[in-house]
């Protein structure tokens, strides 16, 4: 069966949400990042404000499959005007040499970053369509089921509801585990540091001695504010501090584990393509890659970063993994994953998860825990004309 059609567009799957949240949503400035040095530029600012971009592949026999990504400005036009004709044409089935062929060719400006966004959304599309092609569940053509349920915490992405209340929350759903997000970075020096540690002791006092806490900095510190926030947080038993460095800064990781040999690392959201994880890998900078299935390459690239940790004696957490069936039913066919991220805000305090749904058919999160749809692909419960009432340009 031969590729047809490859087409993307920008979308809004924002869900209609019908429970009010329980407590009322403040403004706040949310947490650090790469840009807390200058002030002056607030998120709405600098952020460039791109969509979400969906991406349907379609069979010659009208068999479809969806994948989602980020950043539509660019990303739209890698897939349909170079991506698109590149593949059509090719075996619909044929996962491996798609993902080398848009690889390859958009290596003359750089397969890491912008392109590896349309790289995932295709690569995606092409999985769940492959499933349903075959008639099974993409977890079954990753080597099947090799746990009964995914572990998942949830990360405290919004801030507007406040930190203790959206803990709160979090425990009262049934997560066992919990991350939360610093404010404060280099530019706050010994006073974000000492706000930081409140942050997290009022948590830990919060969620007892029975729940993981994890931080994540969000590519905002340098190697000094790490050494010296991590000193700082031993007596609050972090399991891993995240994300804590600019992604390029290959060097700097290095420094950080030569320093902090004892607190687990965790990093690889904003790492593209197999090639970083690897090099984090060979030299020991990490202990647990994080790769986004809707960035870093799809599942194609994801399932060999997880053969790379395995290969090294380090774990794998699909950053979000937990908010769409890609994820999940990576993280279920993958030995190296034993834990799933819930992100994107989880839920207001008071709102049912289910609510929350953004791609219908994605199984919903009960006491902690969750399982893939068993339905062919990805078992995303969606119609083309929905997808198209929810397309905002093509």
């Amino acid at each position: 069966m031969k590729i047809k059609e490859i087409r993307a567009a920008v979308v809004d799957l924002t869900p209609e949400g019908k429970t009010e949240p329980r407590v009322p949503e403040l403004k706040t400035d949310g947490f650090t990042s790469p840009m807390a040095r200058y002030p002056d530029f607030k998120q709405g600012d600098w952020n460039p404000g791109w969509g979400r971009v969906a991406c349907v592949v379609t069979a010659e026999d009208g068999t479809w499959g969806l994948g989602l990504t980020t950043h539509s400005g660019p990303v739209v036009s890698l897939i349909n005007d170079h991506f698109a004709p590149l593949l059509v044409g090719q075996d619909c089935t044929g996962t491996e040499k798609a993902w080398d062929l848009m690889r390859r060719a958009s290596a003359q400006y750089h397969t890491a970053g912008l392109a590896s966004y349309a790289i995932s959304a295709v690569d995606n599309a092409l999985w769940d369509l492959k499933g349903k092609l075959l008639g099974c569940p993409v977890y079954t053509l990753l080597g099947g089921p090799q746990k009964e349920k995914i572990f998942c915490y949830a990360s405290n992405t919004i801030l507007s509801y406040g930190t203790q209340n959206s803990i709160e929350w979090f425990l009262e759903l049934g997560f066992k585990a919990v991350k939360l997000f610093a404010r404060h970075g280099p530019e706050s020096d010994l006073e974000g540091i000492r706000k930081t540690e409140e942050l997290v002791a009022r948590t830990r006092e919060q969620i007892g001695d029975d729940v993981e806490l994890m931080l994540d900095a969000w590519m905002s510190f340098n190697v000094e504010y790490v050494v010296r926030l991590v000193e700082a947080l031993k007596p609050y038993r972090l399991k891993w501090l995240e994300d804590y460095l600019l992604p390029e800064d290959m060097d700097s990781y290095i420094k950080v584990r030569q320093r902090v040999p004892d607190q687990i690392l965790a990093t690889g959201e904003h790492w593209y393509t197999i090639h970083p994880f690897a090099l984090a890998a060979g030299q020991g900078l990490v202990d647990i890659l994080q790769p986004d299935v809707a960035w870093a390459g799809g599942i194609t690239a994801l399932v060999r970063i997880c053969h790379i940790a395995e290969a090294h004696g380090l774990s794998v957490i699909a950053h979000g993994g937990m908010n769409y069936p890609y994820g999940q039913h990576l993280s279920y066919a993958m030995p190296a994953i034993q834990w799933g991220e819930r992100s994107e805000g989880v839920s207001p305090p008071g709102v049912p998860l289910e609510e929350r749904v953004i791609l219908p058919g994605t199984p919903v999160i009960k006491d902690g825990y969750v399982t893939p749809s068993d339905a062919p692909g990805f078992g995303i419960e969606v119609t083309k004309e929905w997808l198209e009432e929810r397309t905002l340009s093509t």
